[in-house]
């Protein structure tokens, strides 16, 4: 079978892309040629790679819709008319699975814990959470009206080796983990029990994997590709302050004041968001449907991509 994987050479299909070709799959990576996998693999010398930029190529979803695959794995939609565009232009071809890439974050506020990730109570937050929750509602409606065969997924924070991470304050700036390093003192914002989603890469391509070739139960769901976990920002913290081998350090302040204490507006807002869209999201309909088995715990994929900073010179202590 032929599989189009739009936005392969980033962190999920780094992984994702060698696991088809190895099952013996067909595979064609859409990139724009800006980067190569995190993860060198001689899967990828079976792969035919075509430079294609969704915001330069006004005829995108055409030039897709031209390969004529069985499966197409859209990992880079973050608009709903590039949904509606690339749903019309598959309709046409001999297509069985579509698979979208949505986000967590397209809950915005979630009302009751754990999130459901079918249902229609969504309240994002952002352009991105609301393009992410609209796709995902158009799509459910041209599979149940026209019969598209839509998977949606749903990943958590993507971490893991080779990635920028969002810290214990809920930001990608590593600062944080130099202090706790050294044994310093930091401030979480708030009571620190905000949570935060990371979830390995790898888990995350499993999900799509699983999808794929558990196809008619997959048909018209949306799962949330999440680790079976989830770290409190003061859970996190504690972690950190355990894996470099210190005494916690940890005290907090509300959240005007945390603001004046990081004195950045523009981490202070990614740490905003990260935080007012806490919550927990359930896997249970993809481990029942699909056979989504996390292989990496929260505290794992952490401390993977700490390591992963040390040897790449992110952080220095």
């Amino acid at each position: 079978m032929k599989v189009v994987v739009i936005g392969g050479t980033g962190h999920i299909g780094t992984y994702l892309v060698p696991e088809l070709v190895k099952a013996g799959y067909e595979v064609i990576n859409i990139t724009r040629g800006q980067s190569d996998p995190y993860l060198q693999d001689s899967a990828w010398n079976k792969v035919e790679q075509v430079i294609l930029d969704r915001d330069k190529e006004a005829d995108f979803s055409e030039k897709i819709a031209a390969f004529d695959a069985d499966i197409v794995v859209d990992l880079i939609n973050f608009q709903l008319e590039d949904t509606k565009e690339m749903v019309e232009a598959l309709k046409e071809t001999k297509l069985s699975h579509y698979l979208f890439c949505s986000s967590i974050w397209a809950h915005g506020r979630t009302e009751k814990l754990p999130a459901d990730p079918n249902t229609v109570k969504k309240e994002a937050l952002d352009d991105y959470g609301l393009n992410k929750f609209y796709s995902e509602q158009y799509l459910k409606e041209q599979y149940r009206q026209n019969g598209f065969p839509a998977t949606i997924i749903m990943p958590g924070q993507i971490s893991g080796p080779g990635w920028l991470i969002i810290s214990p304050f809920g930001n990608i700036d590593p600062e944080v983990f130099e202090k706790i390093a050294r044994g310093e003192k930091i401030y979480l914002p708030n009571f620190g029990m905000e949570i935060l989603h990371h979830v390995h890469a790898a888990d995350v391509a499993q999900m799509f994997f699983k999808a794929i070739t558990h196809r008619n139960q997959a048909l018209g769901e949306s799962f949330h590709a999440v680790a079976k976990d989830s770290f409190t920002l003061y859970g996190y913290a504690k972690a950190m302050y355990e894996f470099f081998g210190q005494k916690a350090d940890i005290d907090f302040l509300d959240w005007e004041k945390w603001c004046d204490y990081i004195d950045d507006e523009e981490q202070t807002e990614q740490t905003y968001y990260h935080i007012a869209r806490s919550g927990f999201f359930s896997i249970e309909n993809a481990q029942k449907l699909i056979d989504y088995q996390p292989q990496y715990s929260t505290r794992e994929t952490v401390e993977l991509s700490i390591k992963s900073y040390l040897e790449r010179e992110v952080i220095e202590i």
